[in-house]
Formats: structure tokens, sequence, C-alpha cells
């Protein structure tokens, strides 16, 4: 970083700096040629013009420097180096720019790391279930296993894991990038939030259930209903065999709140952040399932413009999603 001295950062306007720095430059010239008299006026002259030149090259140094800060970052970036960053001390537009360069860097590293460890995570959950089945299709090309049920079974579920990380990967792609068109409409909320965790295929006897019977909901149906499968399967997978899956609702005030919850150990406050995030699949997670459910369950409640967040609870984890929803009814 340039530790040189920037003399005019606090001025707040690139004009005025420049105002400045031709007044500071004339009046360095002057100063020479008034304590100069004395001095034959050529040599006067000549380092009246040295001065000027010399203030002007001093002072117009901290205007320039981000700019070529900025230069360099960006030829730094081109190569793949996101650690550069420009100082921001001035107040005028080079500095707004600079504060401006400082958080693209930023964001543009960030990407750069989640891309990385999207590139490592997907590699890692291909490797699994491709070498596996790859095992078994050389054992039964080679004649070391027979083509029975239960050999094919085994290679039907790694094509179906297989099949479900891709299918799950292209549907946070599109969750995240927003371009996903949602085709909202109302719906009784007790029948739809039963039926979607009846498609996870959980025990109805474990299941209680809490939501008002003219309870309506505003939102695209496909989209939530990804949303409801994701939880109510995270809870019976981390609840266990025996434990209780909670799922209620209630509106107030414009807005739904759906809460699944489970008799699991629960999320520590440090992580609840992460649970969200991709291939993250916590302390509690049992190596099941591709990583992308709860991430994918986050995405599309934002697209609906709500919010999800694991909520403090007595015991277990309780998972919280709130909508908004418009005033009419239909």
């Amino acid at each position: 970083m340039d530790a040189l001295p920037r003399p005019l950062d606090p001025v707040p306007s690139l004009k005025v700096k420049v105002g400045l720095l031709l007044l500071c430059s004339g009046g360095a010239g002057l100063c020479v040629l008034w304590f100069g008299l004395g001095m034959m006026p050529p040599k006067t002259t000549a380092t009246a013009a040295i001065a000027a030149v010399l203030t002007s090259q001093i002072l117009a140094h901290g205007m320039t420097s981000p700019l070529r800060q900025m230069t360099a970052a960006a030829e730094a970036m081109a190569r793949g180096d996101y650690s550069r960053r420009v100082r921001s001390t001035a107040r005028d537009e080079v500095g707004q720019l600079a504060d401006a360069f400082n958080h693209m860097a930023d964001d543009l590293a960030l990407a750069d790391e989640r891309r990385r460890e999207l590139i490592a995570n997907v590699s890692h959950e291909l490797r699994t279930p491709i070498s596996a089945l790859r095992a078994q299709l050389e054992n039964l090309a080679d004649g070391v296993s027979t083509p029975d049920e239960q050999s094919l079974r085994a290679a039907l579920r790694h094509t179906e894991r297989l099949g479900n990380l891709v299918t799950d990967l292209l549907d946070v792609s599109r969750l995240e990038s927003g371009t996903v068109e949602l085709r909202t409409g109302w719906f009784t909320a007790d029948e739809f939030l039963r039926d979607g965790a009846a498609a996870t295929g959980v025990d109805p006897a474990r299941l209680d259930v809490d939501i008002p019977p003219d309870l309506r909901i505003h939102a695209d149906a496909g989209r939530l209903e990804q949303v409801i499968t994701n939880l109510v399967g995270n809870a019976d997978q981390h609840g266990g065999p025996e434990g209780r899956i909670r799922l209620s609702a209630h509106s107030t005030a414009g807005q739904l709140t759906i809460v699944v919850a489970d008799d699991g150990p629960g999320i520590p406050p440090a992580e609840r952040h992460r649970v969200f995030e991709r291939f993250n699949r916590g302390d509690r997670a049992s190596g099941a399932g591709t990583g992308l459910g709860l991430a994918i369950a986050r995405s599309a409640v934002e697209l609906h413009g709500g919010t999800i967040a694991v909520v403090d609870t007595e015991s277990g984890c309780a998972i919280e999603v709130t909508l908004p929803q418009p005033k009419g009814r239909s």
C-alpha cells in the first residue's frame, strides 16, 4: 500500500482539489519570486518554475494514487488475485470510487471462494455414488457378481442418488439466480401442509399438526411444497425413529408463519446461520441426503419475500418460515 501523505484527502471534491492544486502551485512560485528579487531574473524564473512543478507533484500524488492502485488491483483480479485493496481515505469522487472498488473486490473474493467450495463439494458428492456404481458394474461385467435383484437395486440406488443431486443443484441454481417465475395463488393451508408432509413418507402417527381449518395461504404451491417436504424430511431424519414431528401454522398482521419442529439434538446457536448453506449437513447429520434441502428451502422462501430461520425451542430443533400475505383473499 502507498504510505506517502495525501494532504488533499479531506477535500470532498475533485474540482476543488484541482483549484487548490493550481493555487498552491502558483503561490509557491510567487513566494520564490518574492524572496528571490535579488537574484538574476533568469535564475529566479527557473527556480519559481521548479518550485511550482514540485509543489503540484506533491499535491497531485494523493489525488491520482488511488487510481493507480485501482489499475494495479484490477490487473491482479484479472489473474485471479482478489486480495488487493485500494487505500481509501479521501472524501471526494475518487475516494467514493475507491470505496466502491473495495466493496466490489470483497464481493468478487467471496463469490470466488463460494465457487471453489461448490466445485469441491459437488466433486466430493459425485465421487461416492459414481465410484460405487462403477464398482458394481465392473463386478457384473467381470462375472464377480450376478445381475440378481439385490445388485440391480444397489445400482439403482446409486443412480437415484446421482439424479437427486443433479436435480437439487439445478433447483438451487435457478432459485438463487432469481430467474424462477412464481405462480402464486390461494389454497387451503391444512390440506396443503398435510399433503406436503405425507409426500416425504413420514409416519403419520409421528406427526402432530396444529393448523386452523380456515387458514389460507397465498404462495407458489410448487415452490412452497419444496420448502415443506425439505423441512419435514429434515425433521424426520434428525428427530430419530421415535421422535415427534410438529407442524404448525398461523397468520397474524398480514404474515403467515409455518413452524416445523422435531425432538432431535437441536442445533447450537453458533451454527444456526450455517445450516442453510449448500452441502452443510451440520453436526447432527447422519450423512444421508445431498445437503441441499435447506439451501433450496431458503432460496424458495426468499423468492417469496419471506424469511426462514432456526428459532429457540425447549427441546429439539424448530425452523420457522414467514411469508408475507396480501390483504385480499380468494
